[in-house]
């Protein structure tokens, strides 16, 4: 049986990963990040399984990041400060998680002598596409300090790869959406406004496109390319190859919900003007090159799935729907 080792399980997409990972009967040492109430976020609702062992820590910590590590053949990195808006006020906070805790994660693979090390980046790396679909040579461009420090921290796994011939793969996903989001995303926003009976849909800028993937089907991208070979030392996209808007967008959620609320522009949640990306539309020939991977789900049914999980009185009363979250 193959250990692995999932950083930030305890958060939305990685919750799901540890789920297909154990399905798929992978032994998983799960990273919750050590809080005093001894809480697991997400993991909360995964937590009984035989094959699952649930730490707490802080890939801050190098020495805590060498233990983690050992014993583990495969390390899906997915722990990472990921809220853009937060980054504008607490930069100093991504670079120590995202660039320093990866390079923790990094070294300690090197010295445990891993088999895989498949690293998160993010498709905000790429910013607004200078022509689409984006592929994996496309410019990357900061646009948030966010961006920044994901950039950073994709050039500290590679140089791993070139450096000590570490087994890395960046894996760079495109905009993930689907159960257990957080609020601050857009999709879970309109969604839990309007299952909470509110009539005005406070968003941003709605003329964005973005290229937006099921959370199963960017965790099946995930597992698949951690059993190619042909991969290390790849940057690889997962995506859908399809771009909407977001203004279409929440019209699709208007439609499945039968809602008829209105859109208010709300001035905190627009992005600084040199800072908004635009466009993202991701290529995935490589990956399906690599791997075969194709989607399961369509947008229809991945948000379908999404909206029958927030409306889960359990689920939604765990949202502040009423307070923006950045």
């Amino acid at each position: 049986m193959t250990k692995v080792l999932i950083t930030g399980a305890d958060g939305f997409i990685g919750s799901h990963l540890t789920e297909q990972a154990l399905q798929m009967g992978y032994e998983v040492r799960a990273l919750s990040q050590y809080n005093s109430f001894n809480n697991w976020g997400w993991l909360e609702d995964v937590a009984c399984h035989d094959n699952l062992e649930v730490v707490s820590g802080d890939i801050r910590d190098s020495f805590f990041c060498d233990s983690l590590v050992s014993g583990c053949d495969v390390v899906f990195h997915l722990a990472a400060l990921i809220a853009i808006p937060y980054s504008y006020q607490a930069p100093q906070s991504y670079v120590d998680t995202n660039v320093s805790g990866t390079l923790n994660i990094c070294e300690a693979a090197k010295k445990s002598g891993v088999s895989r090390l498949l690293h998160t980046s993010t498709s905000e790396v790429y910013g607004t596409a200078k022509y689409v679909p984006i592929d994996e040579k496309h410019p990357i461009k900061p646009q948030s300090p966010y961006s920044a420090s994901k950039i950073g921290a994709d050039s500290i796994a590679m140089s791993y790869f070139n450096s000590f011939n570490l087994p890395v793969t960046i894996v760079r996903p495109f905009n993930t959406y689907g159960p257990r989001q957080s609020a601050r995303a857009v999709i879970p926003t309109i969604i839990s406004q309007i299952a909470s009976g509110q009539k005005r849909i406070k968003l941003g800028d709605l003329s964005p496109t973005r290229d937006f993937n099921f959370v199963l089907d960017t965790c099946k991208g995930f597992l698949e390319l951690a059993e190619c070979e042909d991969a290390v030392g790849e940057i690889v996209n997962i995506a859908s190859n399809y771009e909407i808007s977001i203004g279409d967008t929440l019209n699709l959620i208007k439609e499945i919900m039968n809602s008829d609320v209105e859109f208010v522009s709300d001035s905190e949640r627009l992005r600084p003007s040199q800072s908004e990306v635009f466009r993202l539309w991701g290529d995935n020939k490589k990956i399906k090159t690599l791997t075969n991977f194709s989607p399961d789900f369509d947008l229809k049914a991945g948000l379908t799935e999404t909206i029958d999980w927030f409306t889960q009185k359990h689920n939604l009363s765990k949202y502040k729907s009423t307070i923006y979250n950045v």
